[in-house]
């Protein structure tokens, strides 16, 4: 359950590509235990605000503040630190690796002294991947491989997890199954942030939803106020 106090806060964030503004001052604020879900057609700026609260890309204005830090145009590396952990649409594991060497190297750096506690974690989450903890990377399915990288990303033992479209390129069953999985990881207590094109797994996992229209906030609300009826949130999006 959420609290009220703010675990992120992003204030006026403006970034550009070159000469193109792809977020134009975009606010919004997460609290401990929610999980927010951004929404928006290609090219709204979603992808583009997780790059920047991670690190991945430098804001030319605006705020990030995070457990009460500004992390404004941190590196990555000090970010991570903190315990915000990305999970990226192209999940970034070694395919030449045993599924469990990559769930281990999540707790290399923010994790040692808790790292078979949270090795037995993920596998509770994903016993898929218990039964091939053995199994090279590369062999697994992309459902399989996104449990992976879902599981790695817990193994550092986030504050804030940024789930970057983790239905894309899945098969109907394994998106069910992963969202299954992240509602387990919210009844848990986990802080989550997820870009999704999917609406239907949005909308059972996130407490709450913003839209990014044109690099700007559009519309927002709690999921519970929309009863099953998304149609407004489509003609939003997209018209």
């Amino acid at each position: 359950m959420a609290t009220h106090e703010a675990l992120l806060s992003v204030d006026g964030l403006h970034v550009s590509y070159g000469t193109k503004e792809v977020l134009r001052g975009i606010d919004y604020s997460i609290s401990e235990g929610e999980v927010v879900a951004v929404l928006g057609a290609n090219g709204s700026g979603k992808s583009t605000s997780l790059n920047t609260i991670s690190g991945f890309v430098a804001p030319s204005a605006g705020k990030i503040v995070f457990g009460g830090a500004d992390i404004t145009g941190h590196p990555t590396h000090k970010i991570f630190r903190h315990g915000v952990i990305q999970v990226s649409q192209a999940r970034d594991l070694f395919p030449g690796l045993t599924v469990e060497h990559n769930l281990r190297l999540g707790a290399t750096i923010r994790n040692r002294d808790q790292e078979e506690e949270y090795l037995e974690r993920v596998f509770n989450y994903f016993p898929r991947l218990s039964e091939r903890r053995g199994q090279l990377a590369r062999t697994l399915s992309g459902g399989e491989q996104q449990m992976v990288a879902l599981g790695r990303a817990v193994m550092a033992k986030p504050r804030l997890l940024l789930l970057d479209e983790p239905s894309g390129g899945l098969a109907p069953h394994f998106i069910n199954e992963i969202g299954t999985i992240i509602h387990a990881m919210k009844d848990d207590g986990a802080t989550m942030l997820m870009v999704e094109q999917n609406l239907s797994l949005a909308f059972k996992v996130a407490d709450r939803f913003i839209i990014l229209r044109d690099g700007v906030v559009s519309d927002g609300g709690f999921v519970k106020s929309l009863e099953g009826n998304h149609e407004e949130i489509v003609r939003t999006i997209y018209l």
